[in-house]
């Protein structure tokens, strides 16, 4: 695309926002209240939304805010049907500015962790994420599985393959911030012989 198509979309976006903003402002807040079965959202900003994702060439639904959820197994509902190490680039989120990738709750999780701990003096890198089965299977031949004494889970089995964990490049400060703070974010150290990896395991 095009800067000028970028700069004509921009300008689309910017001019219908303004005439939502003026719509709202001459409705009453009972006018502008509608109650979906997700809850209460506002008619206005479902409008902007919908207007929003037709202006960039998105489907509407795209825009609008998706429920996560895990299934009994703990894998996130809308991935299983693709299989472990084989979920889509599209279907998962990118960890702020970096190249990693992981289900949208985590990727969100991470990056707003990540920043956190920035902001506290204390800096954490990503080594790896999302692990695409064929990686899973090299891992698991260059260092062995870890029921055997390895450091890789068995190809089809692993966090990773679901986008729920992330290994980190941590130092001493960092592990010891990542120690008394990771589980706000719903990230938890769970595998031993492994201090840099870390599992999204949110509470219900």
């Amino acid at each position: 695309m095009g800067i000028e198509a970028v700069n004509n979309r921009i300008a689309d976006i910017q001019s219908r926002m303004l005439a939502m903003q003026t719509q709202q402002a001459t409705k009453t807040a009972t006018s502008n209240t509608t109650t979906g079965a997700t809850g209460t959202t506002s008619a206005s900003g479902a409008s902007f939304a919908s207007a929003l994702a037709d202006a960039i060439g998105t489907p509407a639904t795209a825009a609008a805010d998706k429920t996560y959820t895990l299934n009994g197994k703990g894998i996130p509902t809308e991935l299983a049907a693709y299989g472990n190490g084989k979920i889509p680039a599209n279907a998962l989120e990118q960890v702020g500015s970096t190249r990693h990738k992981l289900w949208a709750p985590a990727a969100q999780s991470l990056t707003k962790m990540m920043a956190d701990a920035k902001a506290q003096g204390v800096t954490i890198g990503i080594t790896d994420s999302y692990r695409p089965y064929s990686e899973q299977v090299d891992l698991a031949r260059r260092k062995g599985l870890y029921s055997q004494g390895g450091l890789a889970a068995k190809p089809g089995t692993s966090e990773h393959g679901w986008g729920m964990a992330t290994d980190l490049d941590l130092n001493s400060k960092a592990q010891t911030w990542m120690r008394a703070n990771a589980e706000k974010y719903g990230f938890v150290e769970n595998v031993p012989r492994e201090p840099w990896h870390w599992a999204y395991k949110p509470k219900s």
